[in-house]
């Protein structure tokens, strides 16, 4: 999509159109994104001790797949965006990794046995069309998971409504590329517009596309979690962002 009405469309459509192609940079880079994830995994000790298998909900290019690969876990990455997911295998050095295009909500579909792990990280979740489907991932992953099987969850909290001018975001911006997205809150979601510029033979195009994110707020999920038999053994916040990591309990 590109200069013009800014439209609402689905969040699938909004990673095809637009943000697929940036996604890599808009992160840091692929290397300085598994950098930072595979220190994540390393910090909180996460490494195969079971059956090794483990489920990435919304893997994008391979940030969380890849270091969990390394790690020595047998990683399935599931995305709706083949762009992403073609980019995971060239990312991949040929490590053992399945990748399925497909809508996370239904990756029972694609598990033969219960996993160790589920990762569902870098805000996959607020991607979801509701609550309900927030709740359809917890229980779904809590019947996917071995006894004693781990789910982490990275998001943003975005319960607490910003205001005015707090609204327009500078994502990130370089010579050739300014990403910047203005927030519109709503009662259960949020309209999030993003404006990319991108520089093209020393001519600035813009490319703009609107979408929905849910509204999970850190009480809400935790308390899903914990109804459902989790057990919470770490919920801590970074920069906004959220991280949860939930045991299922024998």
């Amino acid at each position: 999509m590109s200069t013009g009405e800014v439209l609402m469309v689905s969040v699938e459509e909004h990673y095809e159109s637009l943000l697929s192609d940036v996604y890599t940079w808009l992160m840091g880079g692929f290397d300085e994104a598994k950098r930072s994830n595979l220190e994540f995994f390393q910090n909180r000790n996460i490494t195969p001790s079971s059956s090794g298998i483990a489920f990435d909900l919304g893997a994008g290019s391979g940030f969380q797949s890849i270091p969990l690969a390394e790690l020595g876990f047998n990683v399935t990455a599931i995305d709706l965006s083949q762009k992403l997911l073609d980019e995971l295998r060239s990312n991949s050095n040929n490590k053992s990794l399945v990748t399925i295009n497909d809508d996370i909500l239904n990756f029972r579909d694609h598990l033969s046995t219960n996993c160790e792990l589920i990762v569902c990280m870098t805000d996959t979740i607020t991607h979801l069309k509701s609550k309900n489907d927030a709740l359809t991932i917890f229980q779904n992953s809590f019947s996917s998971l071995e006894d004693g099987g781990t789910l982490i969850l990275t998001f943003r909290d975005l319960s607490t409504e910003l205001k005015d001018t707090d609204r327009f975001i500078p994502v990130r911006s370089d010579e050739n590329i300014i990403f910047t997205c203005f927030l519109e809150y709503e009662c259960e979601t949020v309209k999030i517009h993003d404006i990319v510029y991108i520089k093209k033979n020393d001519k600035w195009e813009l490319n703009k596309s609107s979408y929905r994110k849910i509204r999970l707020s850190v009480e809400w999920v935790e308390k899903q979690l914990s109804n459902i038999g989790f057990k919470i053994e770490e919920s801590s916040n970074r920069n906004g962002f959220q991280t949860i990591v939930a045991v299922k309990q024998s």
